[in-house]
């Protein structure tokens, strides 16, 4: 179906269950005894989704995908393919308790050894969250590897679950290149032909690979085709090369993208990613490279309603915002808010808290009370805990994928208003994982922000409009922006909206010449990226990401890095 085509769904916080009605496998039919399907006719099995949530370390678990969901009706969210995060083959087949955090398809732990025959007799009310066919599918997990027979023994742990095992070919960060993984197997094309080919002819489910470009495209075209005859039923494409990362990330060549799909076979299945900031720049995409899906990585981060249609306009409800200049977009508050009902009803399964309706400036004047439970829940009305005079016990440590990434999630959505409220800031760096009534303290916090932000735009529209946070750029920056690679004036003017509305977050473009050395970073330019990294680090996050190490085995001393929040793996 068409991207123009898809239909926003009203958000009930009471009712997040779609009855997908599709040919998903399902644990209660044997995965062995399904006819495996190869390229498109797999693609075509899974209703040729042409949406692709893309798989993103710790930051792609299955709230997320939930939440990304959410904005679409049963009917279009069957047309977003998502993928898990990348998950460490090695680990994730040697360490049950590695499983446990990472992969939680049952309520119990997954059949060691794998069985498929097993696993096809589970009963529905032993599923859990991740694949589980009743709102998680279609859906791909990741696994970074270098090795075919432990990808394979991986593998096999997840295939009752999901629709297929993707191989990580596009990792550029600097774990990758010690774990001897993702884009630092590029160079290698007979071990990467032999781990696709194992899966493809011992997996129960295909096998696919995300890459990124080469060198040239001629020799991108070449890499494309091993990894085909290899058995890879879909090939994901990252228009970027492999030392275009953090501040050098640059500007994705789509370009590229466009050769594959003009000198591959028709019948190849090819996913589109890079530069992918607004839900127009999907169907854009699509276009101009002639992919079949389109992934977004980035800017479904800081704004999980990328995938969808916004709603009419006059059709808004309370969760929509929309300017005078017909630009909009979902408030902060309402995704925030949608976020922890779907923490609250999937992963803790408990009641939704009671909340009363966002704000609105057509509601009538209420008192700023909040009810009892609320406090209770949300701590005092400045959103820190209320302070407890007796010795607080060590909370136990929580390992639930779905709650660990939850600040860094936040701090990517909420950019925008924690930079210009540092009072949020301040009290979502102090949220640890599993403490909700903290993520709710954070919550009021931002809602009473947006109120106050929608208050002062509806009372002053001309300071409103001048404000720095919607300011047009003159024509002489525009100009400028047009000849020049390090700026990015014209996709900021594109896409910026009021900060307590959510919207992608546009990197500045790093120059060429500063890759030569021709040039070096101005005084301003160091100065603002410090302080930027300054503000990561003060919020208790690692600027490029963190890494944990976990040993291998019982009493192995065998150490493995593990990429945690905020490591863009492809």
């Amino acid at each position: 179906m068409a991207v123009k085509d898809a239909v926003i769904a009203p958000y009930d916080g009471a009712a997040f269950n779609h009855d997908h009605e599709s040919n998903l496998s399902t644990p209660s039919s044997s995965v062995s005894s399904r006819r495996k399907l190869h390229g498109r006719a797999f693609y075509e099995s899974i209703g040729s989704p042409r949406l692709v949530l893309a798989p993103m370390v710790d930051q792609s678990e299955f709230a997320w995908r939930m939440l990304t969901r959410s904005f679409m009706t049963p009917e279009t969210s069957k047309s977003l393919l998502a993928y898990s995060p990348m998950l460490h083959a090695r680990l994730f087949g040697e360490k049950p308790k590695f499983r446990e955090s990472h992969f939680q398809p049952l309520r119990t732990t997954l059949p060691s050894p794998p069985d498929s025959e097993h696993a096809s007799e589970i009963s529905e009310s032993k599923l859990y969250l991740d694949g589980n066919p009743a709102f998680d599918r279609p859906l791909v997990v990741q696994f970074c590897a270098n090795s075919p027979d432990e990808l394979l023994e991986a593998a096999r742990r997840v295939q009752p679950f999901c629709d297929a095992v993707d191989l990580n070919l596009g990792c550029p960060q600097g774990i990758a290149r010690k774990g001897h993984y993702g884009a630092f197997l590029q160079e290698e094309w007979d071990l990467v032909y032999n781990i696709i080919n194992k899966l493809h002819r011992e997996l129960d489910i295909p096998v696919t690979a995300k890459i990124r470009i080469l060198e040239t495209k001629e020799k991108t075209l070449e890499y494309a085709k091993n990894l085909l005859a290899a058995g890879a039923s879909i090939i994901t494409v990252h228009g970027r090369m492999r030392d275009q990362k953090g501040h050098n990330t640059g500007l994705a060549d789509w370009s590229v993208i466009r050769y594959l799909r003009n000198n591959l076979p028709p019948e190849t299945v090819i996913f589109a990613n890079g530069n992918v900031l607004t839900h127009d720049d999907l169907e854009h995409c699509l276009a101009v490279t002639g992919a079949d899906g389109v992934m977004s990585a980035e800017g479904n981060l800081y704004d999980p309603a990328i995938f969808s249609e916004p709603p009419l306009i006059g059709k808004e409800d309370r969760d929509y915002w929309r300017g005078r200049d017909g630009k909009g977009g979902y408030r902060m508050d309402a995704v925030f808010r949608r976020y922890m009902d779907i923490i609250y009803k999937y992963v803790l399964e408990v009641p939704l808290p009671e909340r009363r309706p966002l704000y609105l400036p057509t509601d009538p004047e209420q008192s700023s009370d909040l009810c009892p439970k609320l406090l209770e829940r949300r701590g005092d009305p400045e959103g820190q805990p209320p302070v407890k005079k007796q010795k607080r016990e060590k909370p136990p440590k929580v390992t639930s994928p779905n709650l660990i990434p939850m600040q860094a999630h936040l701090f990517h959505m909420l950019r925008p208003i924690v930079s210009k409220h540092t009072n949020i800031r301040d009290a979502l760096a102090k949220c640890r994982p599993g403490d909700m009534a903290a993520f709710e303290g954070v919550l009021t916090l931002v809602e009473e922000a947006t109120k106050a932000g929608i208050q002062e735009y509806e009372a002053t529209a001309d300071k409103a409009e001048s404000s720095p946070q919607m300011e047009e750029p003159t024509s002489a920056q525009m100009a400028e922006a047009e000849t020049s690679d390090a700026s990015s004036l014209a996709t900021v003017a594109r896409v910026k909206r009021p900060w307590w509305v959510c919207q992608p977050y546009v990197r500045p473009l790093p120059k060429e010449a500063l890759e030569k050395g021709a040039l070096s970073l101005s005084r301003k330019e160091k100065a603002r990226l410090e302080k930027e990294d300054g503000v990561t680090k003060a919020a208790g996050l690692t600027p490029e990401g963190w890494i944990e190490q976990q040993a291998l085995g019982d009493n192995s001393e065998r150490v493995v890095d593990i990429p945690r929040e905020g490591v863009v793996c492809g």
